[in-house]
């Protein structure tokens, strides 16, 4: 039997960008999902007949979480930590319904209570810190970040430094955000808003043949978007490589012909 961890993806937000205020917009039933991993292999030994019956709950309320029933998944929430509140992973669900709700002091409360539980959850301090980047309150946030990367078990360590990255370019802590979004993508080469935010990052500081290699090899894949052809038209252009633009543009135009990024390749607005 598989524990089952609640994890707050920001790559399902992939609206590129630095992705601020992603978690607490409205409607985020697509965007703010839950994914699994493998924390710990739990026996029927090791389960108690109240904590079967509260998993069984969290795990219907994750299932109405994924699409979008957020008072029904919250109302099976309450109902698994009746049968036990010392469960872990439902107040870990719970602050992640907190958030998609914007009662931001009560999904505090549930990451909070979480870690009371178990200090060690990387799941959990992921979440929370996550939260806290949200209030801006940075410092706070990448302490928890931290701890969770450094959880030697913890397999969701690419996306926690992705996290952090996002967090520190909205910190104006270019730099370090540069450093997390490196140690990110060498674990996963594949991640959207890895490669995005990391080529944008290195076009800002001027190393345009760095930034080209990232955001050519997002342009090459299926997740290319308006967003990620107007960069990669951008850099190629102060590489002086005008095929690449023209490539790059006539994509821009049959796929996102009425994006504000094909508007501004149209004015040459290249410097926005």
């Amino acid at each position: 039997m598989k524990r089952k961890v609640f994890f707050l993806p920001l790559a399902a937000c992939w609206a590129f960008g630095l992705l601020a205020g992603c978690a607490g917009q409205p409607g985020m039933a697509g965007a703010m999902g839950l994914s699994q991993e493998r924390a710990d292999l739990i026996t029927e030994s090791d389960e108690t007949d109240l904590r079967r019956r509260a998993r069984l709950r969290v795990e219907l309320a994750a299932g109405y979480f994924e699409q979008g029933q957020t008072k029904v998944a919250l109302d099976e929430l309450k109902q698994a930590l009746s049968t036990d509140p010392s469960f872990v992973d439902a107040y870990n669900l719970r602050g992640l319904v907190y958030m998609r709700l914007n009662d931001m002091a009560l999904a505090e409360d549930s990451f909070r209570r979480a870690l009371s539980l178990n200090s060690r959850d990387a799941s959990v301090a992921h979440n929370y810190g996550w939260l806290l980047c949200q209030q801006a309150r940075y410092d706070e946030s990448f302490k928890l970040f931290a701890q969770a990367v450094a959880n030697p078990t913890y397999t969701g360590k690419a996306k926690t430094l992705m996290t952090q990255g996002v967090c520190q370019i909205n910190a104006q802590r270019p730099s370090e955000a540069e450093q997390s979004l490196r140690q990110s993508y060498e674990f996963d080469a594949g991640n959207p808003v890895t490669g995005y935010n990391l080529s944008k990052l290195l076009y800002a500081r001027g190393d345009f043949v760095q930034a080209q290699f990232y955001i050519r090899r997002l342009n090459n894949s299926e997740l290319a978007n308006a967003q990620t052809l107007w960069l990669g038209i951008k850099t190629e252009r102060q590489l002086n490589n005008p095929v690449a633009v023209a490539q790059l543009a006539d994509q821009l135009k049959k796929r996102f012909a009425q994006s504000a990024e094909f508007s501004a390749y149209e004015r040459g607005q290249f410097n926005e």
